[in-house]
């Protein structure tokens, strides 16, 4: 197996956890804060994929999806159109908000066709290719992929907490 093979599959795999982790769910489920300062699951799923558009986007030299595909207008936040929500405050968190699960996974499925045709042409030496250097050591491709399929996996794993939470207490 190659490493884009892995890499393909990893993000495959957040794909599938983001569709479970929504499907079914009403706007009120979605929006739910469990605490006034806590993340919703329609924030979490945003932020994740924000953050993966941007990220392989920027790794690719590709526009990014959000601005390119509309999604900013059919979201229709009350966010700058290039935040992917690093560093919010809670009323930040609050504007994130959506009528419904498929706008989230439409999204999603956006950003997760272009990551897969991006990353269907990456070779072993591409991945040693230098895409940030404002860190120490500087990030390479392969370092900048695995830190989005680490921080998706979390965020979408707390989403389906949330979603687990959510339904004990309706039950």
């Amino acid at each position: 197996m190659h490493a884009k093979d892995i890499l393909i599959d990893g993000f495959s795999r957040i794909q599938e956890e983001v569709h479970a982790a929504v499907e079914g769910l009403t706007p009120d489920d979605l929006n739910h804060r469990p605490a006034p300062d806590a993340n919703s699951i329609t924030w979490l799923v945003w932020h994740l994929t924000r953050v993966q558009d941007d990220h392989v986007a920027d790794a690719f030299g590709l526009d990014q999806v959000w601005l390119n595909q509309d999604w900013e207008k059919r979201f229709g936040l009350d966010v700058p159109p290039r935040d992917h929500g690093y560093g919010h405050t809670s009323a930040q968190v609050a504007k994130v908000r959506v009528d419904s699960a498929e706008l989230l996974t439409g999204y999603y499925d956006a950003v997760h066709a272009q990551s897969l045709e991006a990353l269907r042409g990456v070779t072993a030496a591409d991945l040693e290719r230098i895409v940030d250097d404002n860190w120490d050591p500087p990030v390479t491709l392969g370092v900048r992929l695995v830190s989005v399929l680490s921080d998706d996996l979390q965020h979408v794993g707390q989403a389906a907490y949330l979603r687990g939470l959510r339904q004990s207490a309706a039950s």
